[in-house]
């Protein structure tokens, strides 16, 4: 089925939005009593992991009999899928003939022709950079201690299987499901993605965001040997965007997923507000001699930047605020900030950052970077970092226009503009 609401006539919207971390799944207010949401893993280096209630949520998944076998990735997206579509009103499917349906399409169905047939169809794009980390490890080791490996290997650690699973339990059955994996920008690949399908008529509506679950012995060894980790403990607030040296990088686990529509423009403003709006999502690209490295003056972010902004048609005096990529690396940090200087001139809108209460969630981490945006534009609050650093603790206009930024190995990055509908 194709949409007829493409162009700049139409808007994507963010139905709704889900999302699990190591702060649960909720997101704190300037006004919380916060702790270090960081742990200290077995290797001995802090991490972000899931606290308790968000760990029996996963454990609960793995009674399903299908999930049994999935990897944690995996199911970290269909917790924070399953949010999305609740709080979009689309359901979780069940059968019609044949074919799963949402409720949300149910009400549609007696008027429709081809009552067999799904009204609304539902397209999946979920980004992640590592993929069936854990599951991959463990039939590896498997594979070095007994030179073989179970059937089931190959489809349960391939990267398409984290959308194919989360469009699975969301009942698209005869729909799109595409995964992407472009380091950390990666939730952002898939956004792109989403919104593209959207407005062009190719999805009515999309499941897009990011998942990764890198907390395995391996992963943090190699996040040790490129010498970012933080050494502060994790009862310190070890990762710490903007605070300069040493590095404080510290890797966490998570996703995030929001359910996207492409609505006109006089029916979103007819409808409740606030709505937030997904503007444009832009790419940038530095081809340069290290895959870990990045230019001084940040170009591929300033590329992604000029991108979404000329997207949206946007000028940088109408962004009210940026949540940084900023990992907490000193050279990572301060290339960010030259792109943002010679987008915006001497004075920055305020940086926000939510890293250093979840940690670097990889491929996940730009999805969670979104869903932050979405909470500040909600409440206009955000919690205030307990060391020093140049991440704003306030700001004395409303906050309606959020830009995004994300980066990975490679050169590459990618920006998301969001904002909240005002009649």
């Amino acid at each position: 089925m194709t949409n007829p609401l493409t162009g700049s006539e139409a808007l994507t919207v963010i139905r709704g939005r889900g999302r699990v971390s190591a702060l649960g799944r909720a997101l704190p207010t300037s006004g919380d009593a916060l702790t270090s949401s960081f742990t200290t893993h077995p290797t001995g280096v802090p991490v972000a992991a899931l606290p308790a209630p968000a760990e029996a949520a996963v454990a609960e998944l793995r009674r399903h009999p299908s999930y049994r076998q999935l990897d944690r990735t995996v199911l970290l997206a269909l917790l924070a899928a399953r949010q999305a579509t609740a709080q979009a009103g689309w359901g979780n499917g069940e059968t019609v003939s044949g074919e799963m349906v949402s409720e949300g399409q149910e009400r549609h169905l007696a008027d429709s022709p081809f009552p067999h047939f799904p009204i609304s169809p539902l397209a999946v794009s979920i980004g992640s950079s590592r993929g069936a980390t854990e599951r991959l490890e463990q039939f590896h080791a498997q594979f070095l201690a007994e030179g073989t490996v179970p059937v089931a290997a190959s489809p349960l650690t391939t990267l398409g299987n984290v959308a194919s699973w989360v469009a699975f339990d969301a009942g698209a059955t005869s729909e799109v499901a595409l995964s992407h994996s472009s380091t950390c920008s990666s939730a952002f690949q898939a956004l792109g993605n989403a919104r593209a399908w959207l407005r062009a008529g190719m999805a009515t509506r999309f499941l897009a965001g990011g998942a990764e679950a890198p907390l395995t012995n391996f992963t943090l060894a190699q996040m040790q040997a490129i010498g970012i980790y933080s050494p502060l403990a994790a009862a310190a607030w070890p990762c710490r965007p903007g605070a300069g040296k040493p590095s404080t990088f510290v890797l966490g686990e998570g996703a995030a997923v929001f359910a996207l529509e492409q609505v006109g423009v006089e029916q979103a403003l007819a409808e409740a507000q606030p709505l937030f709006v997904l503007e444009g999502v832009g790419f940038g690209f530095e081809g340069i001699g290290s895959k870990t490295g990045l230019s001084p003056e940040g170009q591929h972010f300033q590329q992604a930047i000029r991108q979404v902004l000329g997207q949206a048609g946007v000028s940088p005096a109408e962004v009210d605020a940026v949540v940084l990529h900023s990992p907490g690396t000193p050279a990572g940090d301060a290339a960010e900030r030259a792109a943002l200087h010679a987008i915006f001139g001497e004075h920055l809108p305020p940086l926000l950052s939510n890293k250093w209460l979840l940690g670097h969630t990889l491929g996940a981490s730009a999805a969670l970077s979104l869903d932050f945006a979405l909470h500040i534009l909600e409440t206009q609050q955000w919690p205030t970092t307990p060391f020093a650093t140049d991440l704003a603790t306030q700001t004395p206009q409303p906050i309606r226009r959020i830009l995004v930024n994300a980066a990975g190995f490679g050169g590459n990055a990618a920006s998301a503009l969001v904002s909240v509908l005002s009649k």
